[in-house]
């Protein structure tokens, strides 16, 4: 019982760090997960974040994160 709560508290702890590495590193991408998803990408995970949820999607060997803001917006960053 105890993997699943240390792996979605692992899962959160990267998204947060996804979207400030993002923010810091002025990787924002304009993409929204439409856009990804189109490209190609798949969705791996979705976590909550508090009242928003984080989405994780990976093409190859290239990732994303993306918090959704409200249903019909997001903001992505390249996980790098």
């Amino acid at each position: 019982m105890r993997l699943p709560l240390l792996a979605a508290g692992l899962t959160m702890s990267m998204a947060g760090a996804a979207l400030a590495q993002s923010a810091v590193g002025g990787t924002t991408s304009t993409a929204s997960v439409a856009d990804l998803v189109a490209e190609g990408y798949e969705i791996k995970a979705a976590v909550p974040n508090g009242a928003k949820y984080v989405v994780f999607l990976q093409k190859d060997r290239k990732a994303y994160a993306c918090e959704f803001v409200n249903l019909t917006a997001s903001r992505c960053g390249e996980i790098k």
